[in-house]
C-alpha cells in the first residue's frame, strides 16, 4: 500500500483510538465503583442504546472481515455463516432475553445458581464463559493483525504481531479502566460506524452493476473460476460426506451458539427490566439482520470486481476482501478516493476489533471475578473486591489472547468464531435451558451439563484438522488428526445436553421444588428480578 493509504488509515485508527480513550476517562472519572457499575453500567441503558451495543458486539470482524472473505471465496457456501448468525437471534429472541434478564444478576451462572449449589455451578460456568470468550477474542486479533498487514504492505510479520499486542493491551484499558458503561458507549459508537461504512460499501458496488444484482451474481460466477457453481451449495461443503457432515455441524452450532455467549447474554443485564431486554434484541435484529445482508453483497462483489484469485493472493483465508474491493470501489491503488475509502473502511474495521474485544473482556472478567473468585472467596473467607480481581483478570485474559492470536494468524476469522460459537452452543445452552425449563434439574446435572459440552468441544478442536494434519492448520508439519469434521458442534453439542440429562437422572438429590417454583415464576413474570 501506498505511503498516503498508510497514513490516512494510522490517522482514522488514532482518531478513533482517542475518541474511545477520552469516552472511558471520563466514565472511570464519573463512576460509583460498585460492583453493579462495573459489570451492568448500572443497569441504566434504554433499549435503543442497548440494542445498538448488542449489535455493535455481535457484528465483528469476523462479520465484516470474514464472513465477507468467505463468500468471495467460496460463493454460495460462504452464505451459511451470515445465515447462521442472523437466525440464531431468534433462539436468543423466544428462549432467553427475557428470562435470563428476569432470573441472573451478572452473568450466566446467576440463572443457573439460583436453584442449584452455587460453587459447583459457578466454576464449572466461569470455566466454560473464559474458555469461550477467550476463542472468541482470538478471532478478533486475528483480524486486527491481517487489517493492520495489508495496510503495511501484507509482508511484515512483526507488524501483524505488534498489532495483536496493541489491541490486547487497548482492551485491557478499556475494561480495567471504564467497565460495562464505557464499553457500552464504545459499542454503540463502533455500530453506527460500521453500519454507515457497510451502507456505503454495499451502495457503491450495486451502483458499480447499475442495481443489477443478477448481473454481479454472474460477474462473481465468472471470475471465480468456478462458474456456476460458485452460486450452488457444495464448493466447500459439498465435496464429501465429511465436508457436508461439517456444514451440518457448523451450521448448529452457528444458530445454537449465539444464546450461549458470555458477552452477549450479559448485555441483557444493562437495562432496568426484562421488557426493556426484549426490546433490545428487537432493536439489534433489525441491525444485525440489515448488515448481514450487506456482507453478502460485498461477499459476492468482491468476487465480481476483484476475482477470487485476487482475494486469495492477499490473505489465503479472505480477511482482507473487504479493504480491497473499498480500495477498487474508491477509483483504485493511487487515486485519492481509494485511498480514503481503503482508510476509512480499514478504520471501521481495526474499531470493529476493538469495540468487540473490549466486550468479550470484560464478560470474561466478570465470569473470573463473580464466579471462579466469589465462589472462592466465600470458602475462604476475606479477600480483594470483585471488582479489582475483575481488572487483574482482564490483564491476564488479554496476555492469553494475544498469544494465541500470534499462533493462530493465518486462519479465517469467521471460522475461528464458529468454533467459539460451538464450545458455546456445547456447554453453555444446555444448562440454561434445563435450568430455565427442566422442574427436575439438579447440581450434577447442571455441571455435567457444562463439563460434558465442554471437554469434548475442546478436545475434538485439539484432534481435528484445525490444529494440525493439514497445510492450512496451526500446526501444518504434525499430523494427530484423529477427528475428520472442523467444527465439533454435530458431536459435542448433542453430548452436551446428554451429559446434563444423564446427571439429573443418576443424581440422589432431590430437585427443589420450592426454588424450581421461585425461577419460574421470576423468569416469567420479572417479580424479584435485580
Amino acid at each position: 500500500m501506498t505511503g498516503d493509504h498508510q497514513m490516512l488509515a494510522l490517522v482514522l485508527f488514532s482518531a478513533f483510538i482517542a475518541v474511545t480513550l477520552a469516552i472511558t476517562t471520563w466514565v472511570s472519572r464519573n463512576r460509583r465503583g460498585s460492583a453493579e457499575e462495573f459489570y451492568a453500567g448500572g443497569r441504566l441503558f434504554s433499549p435503543m442504546e442497548n440494542g445498538f451495543a448488542i449489535a455493535g458486539d455481535y457484528m465483528s470482524a469476523a462479520s465484516f472481515l470474514g464472513i465477507s472473505g468467505l463468500i468471495a471465496l467460496y460463493g454460495y457456501d460462504g452464505m451459511l455463516y451470515s445465515v447462521g448468525f442472523l437466525v440464531a437471534w431468534l433462539v436468543v429472541l423466544f428462549l432467553v432475553a427475557e428470562l435470563v434478564r428476569n432470573c441472573g444478576r451478572f452473568t450466566l451462572a446467576d440463572v443457573v445458581a439460583s436453584r442449584m449449589s452455587e460453587r459447583p455451578v459457578r466454576i464449572a460456568s466461569g470455566t466454560s464463559s473464559v474458555a469461550v470468550s477467550v476463542l472468541y477474542l482470538v478471532a478478533q486479533m486475528v483480524g486486527a493483525g491481517s487489517l493492520v498487514a495489508l495496510l503495511l504492505g501484507g509482508t511484515s510479520d512483526a507488524a501483524r504481531s505488534w498489532t495483536v499486542v496493541g489491541v490486547g493491551a487497548l482492551m485491557v484499558v478499556y475494561v480495567s479502566m471504564g467497565g460495562m458503561r464505557a464499553t457500552t458507549w464504545i459499542q454503540i459508537v463502533k455500530a453506527v460506524l460500521l453500519m454507515a461504512g457497510a451502507t456505503a460499501l454495499t451502495v457503491l458496488v450495486l451502483t458499480r452493476f447499475h442495481g443489477d444484482v443478477n448481473g454481479m451474481l454472474d460477474s462473481a460466477a465468472a471470475q471465480s473460476g468456478h462458474g456456476k457453481d460458485f452460486l450452488s451449495p457444495g464448493l466447500r461443503y459439498g465435496t464429501d460426506w465429511t465436508a457436508r457432515l461439517d456444514f451440518i455441524s457448523l451450521g448448529l452450532a452457528l444458530v445454537l451458539g449465539t444464546a450461549g455467549l458470555p458477552h452477549i447474554l450479559s448485555r441483557f443485564y444493562t437495562v432496568p427490566t426484562a421488557r426493556a431486554a426484549r426490546r433490545s434484541v428487537v432493536w439489534s435484529i433489525g441491525l444485525i439482520g440489515s448488515f448481514y445482508l450487506m456482507t453478502i453483497v460485498l461477499g459476492f462483489g468482491a468476487a465480481a470486481i476483484l476475482g477470487t484469485d485476487a482475494v486469495r493472493s492477499s490473505n489465503a483465508a479472505g480477511n482482507t476482501a473487504v479493504p480491497l474491493l473499498a480500495l477498487d470501489l474508491g477509483g483504485g491503488a493511487g487515486s485519492t478516493g481509494g485511498t480514503v475509502l481503503f482508510a476509512v473502511v480499514a478504520a471501521v474495521a481495526f474499531a470493529t476489533i476493538l469495540a468487540v474485544v473490549a466486550g468479550i473482556t470484560l464478560a470474561s472478567s466478570a465470569s473470573v471475578a463473580h464466579d471462579l473468585y466469589a465462589s472462592l472467596k466465600r470458602r475462604h473467607g476475606k479477600g480483594y473486591s470483585e471488582v479489582a480481581v475483575a481488572r487483574v483478570a482482564a490483564a491476564v485474559i488479554g496476555a492469553v489472547a494475544i498469544a494465541l492470536g500470534l499462533l493462530a494468524r493465518d486462519l479465517n476469522v469467521a471460522f475461528l468464531v464458529g468454533l467459539a460459537f460451538a464450545v458455546a452452543a456445547s456447554a453453555n445452552l444446555p444448562v440454561l435451558l434445563y435450568s430455565l425449563f427442566w422442574r427436575d434439574f439438579t447440581t450434577r446435572g447442571a455441571v455435567w451439563s457444562v463439563y460434558g459440552g465442554l471437554v469434548p468441544a475442546v478436545l475434538l478442536v485439539l484432534l481435528s484438522p484445525v490444529v494440525s494434519g493439514s497445510p492450512e492448520a496451526l500446526f501444518p508439519h504434525l499430523d494427530f488428526q484423529y477427528f475428520p469434521l472442523q467444527n465439533p458442534g454435530l458431536v459435542s453439542i448433542p453430548l452436551g445436553f446428554l451429559a446434563g440429562w444423564l446427571g439429573t437422572v443418576t443424581s440422589a438429590e432431590e430437585p427443589n421444588e420450592a426454588k424450581h417454583a421461585e425461577t419460574e415464576v421470576r423468569a416469567l413474570t420479572g417479580a424479584g428480578a435485580v
